[in-house]
């Protein structure tokens, strides 16, 4: 009887059970606050909600200057991450975390919006520029790299080519995009996880050209 007893303290601890370290970083990027959740801006945010709904795990722990959570996603253990320092320093919430459980920057997967994209389309990039996205450009510019994988998710061109980019990007989806746009979240979800495998070609294959 004493094993047995041993044994529910172990459990009752949890001290038979180890997290296995965290390996892969999933950020999106996005800017705090509930007059912006909505917005073009933050469809790595709304992203980052789709998949913290399928895994069931809660973003909800203030770290890093940013709000994280926890997810094992293809076997891997994977810190998400809405980066809490607004758009344009979201690099200094990613390289925190990158630096603290020493994630290589193959391992950074950013979610981020792209207003050359039409709302339904995205793309993957195993590296690259910022291509004029704030967010990108902290991450580049902080990390002093471009050499991580992004997703891209369309989020409409300017109606105007003389219509400002920042009232833009900050404006609210239409309810119809919205409808389109959250059709698009499984295929980035589907996307994130063939990256998190390594599969860098598999991800494009499924996302790039994409329409939900």
């Amino acid at each position: 009887m004493a094993d047995i007893f041993e044994l529910f303290k172990k459990i009752s601890s949890g001290s038979d059970t180890k997290r296995e370290p965290i390996t892969h970083i999933v950020a999106g990027l996005g800017n705090p606050g509930d007059k912006y959740y909505l917005t073009r801006h933050n469809a790595g945010f709304l992203a980052m909600d789709y998949i913290s709904q399928k895994y069931s795990a809660p973003i909800n722990r203030v770290k890093f200057k940013a709000l994280c959570g926890e997810a094992v996603i293809g076997g891997k253990s994977v810190l998400l991450m809405k980066p809490q320092t607004f758009m344009n320093a979201s690099g200094e919430a990613i390289s925190e975390a990158a630096a603290f459980y020493k994630i290589p920057l193959e391992n950074i997967i950013i979610i981020c919006d792209d207003v050359n994209l039409d709302v339904g389309r995205m793309r993957v990039r195993k590296k690259g520029s910022d291509g004029g996205q704030r967010g990108l450009r902290s991450i580049c510019t902080i990390m002093a790299s471009e050499d991580f994988p992004r997703v891209r998710i369309g989020v409409g061109k300017k109606p105007h080519p003389d219509f400002d980019m920042a009232d833009w990007v900050l404006s609210e989806f239409r309810e119809e995009e919205k409808k389109v746009l959250f059709d698009e979240f499984g295929t980035v979800a589907g996307g994130v996880e063939k990256l998190i495998d390594g599969d860098i070609d598999g991800a494009m294959q499924l996302c790039n050209g994409a329409k939900a």
